[in-house]
């Protein structure tokens, strides 16, 4: 396969967070000022147009397109309530701005998510790294030492009753209105379909919506594969919660698959097996076998709400996260190539020809770029989801270093891979130091989303962790970086190494010390990274999305 047919066949993220305390009627604080903006950045986010190519679909399936982006629009709210709390209509309005009101709603509250989390209006505070899933008043003792069934699950939030104790809701019932009239256009979806597996997977997850019983719809999804049209919706990714990592927000994708490019993709999963075999780590971090029903589709998305619409917008998607799912069934991997192709050309070309040496500035291909990001969605499934230990899954063992440890996975055995397939000659006529130079300046774009994004922060081990290891010097005359190819492949065997082995142990201390020593960014890094500032390069993407762009209001 030559590298033109790899790019044709084949986050970020990140939280937010409360004015106040979270209530549910309007605050008492007085409107908010434009005296009282601390320097909000709208302009860090470059606009893109959602579009796709809907010749192909029935009138049906347009009609449906806009039934499951109304539905969207309920996951939107939803997500704005967990994130800021369920009066955030009324604290937004109160923002008399113009400037700054947009931020916020980019922000989905008042902190900056691509800057830390920093609070972007005066008097706000940092931001609660619970959010609004648990009091605001909550420590972390209290929560440890409460007598709480099902206190670490995925969809319930922490609450105090009348007598201030702590008790948990849940979603189904806290939100109880808004998912049964997004579980009945779910239906209403269902019905225009065209496809009976679709319509079936619809219907599965309306009724998990009103239950908090994802699993079946879970299991159901990973067989639906031949549908046009799909759609990920309901409370996904647990990155919002920053105080554990338990509980998941609200969030949905439109998407219209691109069956030719999709069709070509197919095959790379079927490797998983066998690249799990060759991990650089002992056989006990590497005995669970992926499963093999895992499957890569492209798509173009169309609508983006809740979580996947805060800060860093995601490019390609790896789900489900249940582990039993992923250990049955594996995962499926959808490339979103208009959104990955919006920020290549808008921030990583620019990207490189401030910071990548000349000579190797050729090496930055978008195929390189769809590659390595496909093949970090394949990484997910690679190493170990229960810890050697004892101590549970993964994700249990790390609480709220388990996604940045999961994420920095990813990406260093994405490029393992990538190594792996192109010495066994199964990428075609490609030059690997495409994918080298490219994932460089890949991690400069990354690191820009700040220490509050998982991706970030795996991005900033990284980078530290390369530095150290000489896979990439930076020249102090031009100012720029270049690869070294073989202490590259040298740096990206340790790393692979040693984040397999903290996930393998459950090695909290371990990943956290990793985490506080290498996730920062140095005062040279700092440097380079507001000189694209200065350039005017995006830090990410906002949308213009919705009937009207896709021709159909």
């Amino acid at each position: 396969m030559t590298a033109t047919m790899l790019a044709r066949a084949v986050r970020i993220l990140v939280p937010t967070v409360v004015l106040v305390a979270c209530t549910a009627e309007a605050p008492d604080e007085p409107a908010v000022s434009v005296a009282d903006t601390v320097e909000p950045r709208p302009e860090i986010y470059a606009e893109f147009e959602l579009t796709a190519d809907l010749s192909h679909l029935s009138e049906q399936q347009h009609e449906m397109i806009g039934v499951l982006i109304e539905a969207s629009k309920i996951m939107d709210d939803l997500f704005w309530r967990q994130a800021w709390g369920d009066d955030y209509k009324a604290r937004l309005a109160l923002i008399d701005d113009d400037s700054t009101r947009r931020f916020a709603a980019l922000n989905y509250g008042p902190w900056d998510r691509l800057a830390n989390d920093a609070p972007f209006i005066k008097g706000v505070g940092p931001k609660p790294p619970g959010a609004n899933f648990y009091p605001p008043d909550m420590s972390k003792e209290e929560f440890e030492a409460a007598y709480l069934p099902g206190k670490k699950g995925l969809y319930s939030l922490v609450r105090r009753d009348n007598a201030g104790e702590l008790v948990l809701v849940p979603y189904h019932v806290a939100y109880k209105d808004d998912l049964q009239q997004a579980a009945t256009l779910l239906r209403q979806a269902a019905d225009l379909a065209g496809d009976q597996q679709f319509a079936t997977y619809l219907k599965l997850r309306a009724a998990a919506l009103i239950s908090d019983e994802f699993q079946t719809s879970d299991l159901f999804w990973m067989d639906v594969k031949s549908n046009p049209i799909d759609v990920v919706i309901g409370p996904i990714e647990t990155y919002e919660d920053r105080l554990y990592g338990y509980r998941a927000a609200y969030e949905s994708y439109v998407l219209i698959k691109d069956l030719e490019w999709s069709e070509q993709l197919s095959r790379f999963a079927l490797f998983l097996p066998e690249l799990q075999e060759g991990l650089p780590v002992p056989d006990e971090y590497k005995w669970e076998t992926p499963g093999t029903d895992s499957d890569l589709n492209a798509y173009d998305v169309v609508y983006y709400a809740g979580h996947s619409n805060a800060g860093s917008k995601t490019i390609a998607i790896n789900l489900p996260n249940d582990e039993e799912v992923q250990l049955e069934k594996g995962t499926r991997r959808l490339q979103l190539k208009n959104a990955m192709q919006a920020k290549f050309e808008k921030i990583l070309l620019p990207i490189a020809g401030h910071l990548i040496d000349e000579a190797q500035r050729k090496h930055v291909t978008f195929d390189a770029f769809f590659g390595n990001t496909m093949f970090h969605e394949v990484a997910h499934g690679l190493g170990i989801k229960n810890t050697v230990t004892g101590k549970g899954t993964v994700r249990e063992a790390l609480l709220d270093v388990a996604s940045s440890m999961e994420e920095g996975k990813a990406d260093v055995l994405g490029l393992y891979m990538v190594s792996e397939l192109h010495e066994a000659g199964e990428l075609g006529d490609v030059d690997i130091m495409d994918h080298y130079v490219t994932f460089m300046a890949s991690i400069f774009r990354s690191i820009r989303f700040g220490a509050a994004s998982a991706h970030g922060k795996a991005n900033m081990v990284r980078f530290n962790f390369f530095r150290e290891q000489g896979a990439f010097v930076r020249d102090p005359e031009t100012e720029t970086y270049r690869v070294d190819e073989d202490q590259m492949t040298h740096a990206m065997t340790e790393l692979s190494r040693l984040l397999l082995t903290l996930q393998g142990d459950g090695d909290y201390q371990g990943a956290s010390e990793l985490t506080a020593s290498k996730g920062v960014i140095g005062e040279q890094l700092q440097a380079d990274l507001d000189r694209l500032t200065r350039a005017g390069i995006p830090v990410d993407i906002t949308f213009r999305q919705g009937l009207a762009q896709l021709g159909l209001d």
